[in-house]
C-alpha cells in the first residue's frame, strides 16, 4: 500500500466503469426470464404470423412478401429492445431507488448510461440475429451478398440502435412511475411502426400523408437501410423511393442520435416526481 504521502490510487476510467455496469445490467436482464422471453418472442411471433399471411413475389423481382417484411421486423425488434425496454428499465431503476444509490457512489453518471446502452445494444444484436435466423429458416431470407452489404447492415444497426436508445432514455422524463412506463413507451413505438411501414408490404402502398409522417421517425430509415442490405435492388420498385438513399439514411439517423442526446440532457431526471 502507498504511504500517506504517496499518490492517490488511480480510479478506473468512465468507459471501464460503464462496461462493468453493462455486465451487471445484462446479468440482471437475463435473470428475469419472463422479460427475456417476451422481449425476444414478440417480434419473432409477429414476423412468423404476418409472414405466413402474405404470399407471392413482387413484379420484376423474386423477393416474396414475407422476405420483404423480415428486414422491417428486424428494425422493429431493435426499437423494442432499445426504446421500449430501455425506457421501462430506467423508470424501474428510478422507482426502486437504484438511481439514488448509484448517485451516492463515486461513479460518473455517464457510466450508468454507458452500461444501459451496452445492455440494449447486446440484446438488440441478439434480437436481430434471431429474427434474421427465423426469416432465413421460414421464408428464405438471404444473408448480405458481399462486404458492402454487410457494412451497410452494420452501420445502419449501430446508428439506428443508438438513436432509439437515446430516445428511450429521453422519454423517461415523461414517465411518472414504472407502472406507467409500458403505456408511455408502447404508444409512440406502435404509432411510429405503423406510419413507418413496418407492418405494410410494400412500403410504397402507404398513403402519401403517412409516408411523409413516417419519414420523421428513425424507425422508417432503419427499416429502409436493413432492406437495402438484405434485399436485391430489384425490389426498389416496391419502395416509396427510386433508390436506397444511404446518404440520407446516415444523415437522418445521425441527426436523431444527436437530437436524442440533447433531449437526454434536458429531460432526464434522477429522482421520481414523488421524491421531490
Amino acid at each position: 500500500m502507498p504511504g500517506a504521502g504517496g499518490p492517490p490510487p488511480r480510479l478506473p476510467s468512465t468507459l471501464l466503469l460503464g462496461l462493468h455496469r453493462g455486465v451487471i445490467e445484462l446479468k440482471t436482464f437475463t435473470r428475469e426470464w419472463d422479460a427475456v422471453v417476451f422481449s425476444f418472442a414478440l417480434p419473432i411471433v409477429t414476423l412468423a404470423l404476418l409472414g405466413s399471411l402474405f404470399s407471392g413475389s413482387y413484379p420484376g423481382s423474386d423477393v416474396t412478401a414475407a422476405q420483404y417484411l423480415a428486414p422491417s421486423m428486424i428494425s422493429a425488434g431493435v426499437a423494442a429492445t432499445t426504446f421500449v425496454n430501455l425506457g421501462g428499465g430506467i423508470a424501474t431503476d428510478r422507482d426502486d431507488g437504484t438511481l439514488r444509490r448509484l448517485r451516492a457512489v463515486p461513479m460518473p453518471a455517464t457510466a450508468y448510461f454507458v452500461g444501459k446502452i451496452m445492455q440494449a445494444a447486446v440484446v438488440s444484436a441478439a434480437e436481430a440475429a434471431l429474427l434474421l435466423t427465423v426469416g432465413m429458416v421460414l421464408f428464405g431470407v438471404r444473408l448480405p451478398v458481399d462486404a458492402r452489404h454487410w457494412l451497410t447492415l452494420g452501420w445502419v444497426f449501430l446508428l439506428g440502435a443508438t438513436a432509439c436508445a437515446m430516445l428511450g432514455i429521453a422519454v423517461t422524463g415523461l414517465i411518472r412511475s414504472a407502472r406507467s412506463a409500458a403505456a408511455v413507451t408502447q404508444l409512440p413505438y406502435l404509432v411510429s411502426s405503423f406510419v413507418s411501414g413496418i407492418y405494410v408490404t410494400p412500403v410504397g402502398a402507404l398513403p402519401q400523408p403517412l409516408l411523409v409522417l413516417g419519414s420523421i421517425f428513425p424507425l422508417k430509415w432503419m427499416a429502409q437501410g436493413f432492406r437495402s442490405a438484405l434485399l436485391p435492388d430489384t425490389i426498389l420498385g416496391a419502395e416509396a423511393v427510386p433508390r436506397w438513399e444511404h446518404g440520407r439514411i446516415a444523415v437522418i439517423l445521425t441527426a436523431w442520435c444527436i437530437g436524442g442526446l440533447l433531449l437526454c440532457l434536458t429531460t432526464f431526471r434522477w429522482r421520481g416526481r414523488r421524491d421531490r
